[in-house]
């Protein structure tokens, strides 16, 4: 069953992507005519809806080769090109906050901005879950949802809903952190996108949708934001409407909502001068005539120099949902939002615009570099699901990154794997690995997380080490014998974003690089975009040994070409 399901998979893919279109091909000629069944994101569907998900809005003729900050005053989108899906944006004084879900990924992590266009790694909310799965591995595409971050009477408050958990919490009254411990003020499963509110007049409110997206709901909520009041009200009932974001000015209370569908969505808001309503309702961003698919879901924030802007993701198929920032003003009493190209009344997302007023930041991308030689992990690293301290360590061996193996079939089950988002269209990530203190039936590499798990690494077996490649399952498709001399190897991937396409390279010298098996494809799964992984784990049902990770080499786009 689960060669069938892999096959399936696979053979999905291929439709969308040229490149696995022969094996699909002749493997149908052996399949009944009736449509197979699939798994995507835990649920089942059929092969030709999973088809038509992957093809659904993707422009193929939009090759950009530029993004964020162009250093002439203005900005190029995406301004972050790479997976912070479910963007939300606040303003603290001159400076901006930044928060977007994570799902099975730990951390949530907070970013900081001084013109919305440069973002820079501040924070992480929190480093583990305590609900069941977290330690087993098997809550993919579960964790944090869509998440709202403000500051009320001194305090950062975060909250974000789990799907089978319910309603989080967490303040900090430095965005550095500490944050408080994750408090589930609501238990049950079926919530999603929670945001809360205070009014003028002292009152407090939370707004959230249900799993599957919608209705909308508003809950009283006490006014240190930590408990709900009642049972809530629904105030609107939409095509998949979601994503809830308050707001007021000028006597209206607005509900910033996407509808439609992460592929495909558009933004609406919704006005009314009572917070219960009734809501009137405008479509305020669509795709229209450009090549950006379902530009929806994020937040509206102005800026010290009245300015206002509309920061939101497009879903693309391999570095998953990236944020677009669109100029906005105000017409009527409704935001209007990018520009009306084709004339219809709605705004459509700009390609490029011009930075905010009154700052004048210098081009900047996260730091996703590591040379591991700090005493805590940098905050461009996640761990898959829950970590397992003494496991791992910064200290243990200093300069260097130490993963225990501990016992797991393959590496979807591997604990302690480390993963960081996949930031532009091309890139070349290269990582140094000390293979001396790996023990029988360990393996330890470089892994591509997305619909395909794959992974370069070094096994060991019989006391003696091979490179490999492997799949989704755990089943090799390359090996070769590692020189025995060799105490290091240095493992490298290349990708292009654009086209789709993935290649595996090894150096014993870390000079000299060879080509290792064939280019494949990998897209997003599980909510979230592709990934590169670090990875130790033991395939005896035992712990073993231990790899020793160096020299975190991530070059993409510009930073590529220099």
């Amino acid at each position: 069953m689960r060669t069938r399901r892999l096959h399936i998979t696979m053979c999905a893919i291929a439709l969308t992507f040229p490149f696995l279109q022969a094996l699909c091909q002749e493997t149908a000629t052996k399949k009944e005519s009736k449509d197979l069944k699939v798994e995507v994101y835990g649920r089942p569907t059929s092969l030709s809806n999973y088809v038509n998900m992957l093809q659904r809005g993707t422009d193929l003729s939009f090759n950009p080769t530029h993004w964020g900050d162009q250093g002439n005053g203005t900005y190029i989108n995406p301004v972050l090109n790479a997976d912070f899906s479910d963007p939300d944006v606040i303003r603290v004084g001159d400076t901006y906050y930044m928060v977007a879900s994570d799902f099975h990924y730990m951390g949530m992590q907070v970013l900081s901005s001084q013109d919305l266009v440069n973002w820079q790694w501040v924070s992480q909310i929190y480093s583990c879950f305590e609900t069941p799965g977290w330690e087993t591995m098997e809550n993919y595409a579960k964790g944090s949802w869509a998440p709202a971050i403000r500051y009320h009477d001194g305090k950062f408050f975060v909250y974000f809903c789990s799907p089978d958990d319910g309603l989080y919490m967490t303040t900090a009254t430095d965005v550095k952190g500490p944050w408080s411990p994750l408090l589930l003020m609501h238990e049950g499963a079926g919530w999603e996108d929670p945001c809360p509110f205070w009014d003028e007049d002292g009152n407090a409110y939370l707004g959230h949708s249900v799993v599957g997206a919608g209705p909308i709901i508003i809950h009283r909520m006490s006014p240190d934001g930590r408990s709900l009041l009642d049972e809530g009200v629904e105030v609107y009932r939409g095509t998949v409407a979601e994503g809830t974001k308050f707001h007021k000015k000028d006597g209206y209370y607005y509900l910033s909502i996407p509808e439609g569908g992460v592929a495909r969505g558009n933004q609406v808001v919704l006005r009314a001068t009572s917070i219960y309503g009734p809501y009137e309702k405008k479509l305020v961003l669509e795709r229209g005539s450009t090549p950006i698919n379902g530009p929806h879901q994020g937040a509206i924030v102005d800026t010290p120099a009245g300015e206002w802007y509309f920061i939101h993701f497009q879903q693309t198929n391999v570095l998953g949902r990236v944020v677009h920032l669109q100029p906005m003003f105000w017409q009527d009493g409704w935001p209007v939002i990018g520009v009306d190209i084709d004339r219809n009344g709605v705004g459509e997302p700009v390609f490029s615009w011009s930075k905010p007023k009154g700052v004048d930041s210098a081009p900047s991308k996260p730091v996703v570099d590591d040379d591991f030689s700090s005493s805590t992990l940098s905050l461009a690293w996640q761990f898959n699901h829950n970590a397992v301290p003494g496991k791992w360590s910064l200290e243990e061996n200093k300069g260097k990154l130490t993963i225990h193996a501990m016992s797991a079939d393959n590496l979807k089950h591997a604990r302690n794997t480390l993963t960081q988002k996949l930031f532009g269209y091309r890139g070349t990530i290269t990582v140094e690995l000390d293979v001396t203190r790996l023990k029988d039936g360990d393996k330890a590499g470089l892994g591509v997380m997305g619909t395909l798990l794959s992974s370069l690494g070094v096994k060991q077996t019989d006391g003696k080490k091979q490179l490999y490649t492997e799949d989704l399952l755990g089943g090799e498709s390359l090996t070769e014998p590692l020189d025995g001399k060799a105490n290091k190897v240095y493992l490298r991937f290349t990708y292009d974003a654009q086209q789709i396409k993935f290649q595996y390279y090894y150096s014993t010298n870390g000079i000299d690089f060879k080509l290792f098996g064939d280019a494949f494809q990998n897209v997003y799964a599980d909510w979230k975009g592709v990934r590169p992984a670090l990875f130790c784990y033991n395939t005896t049902g035992k712990e073993g040994g231990m790899a020793q990770f160096d020299n975190f080499q991530y070059d993409f786009d510009e930073k590529l070409a220099n």
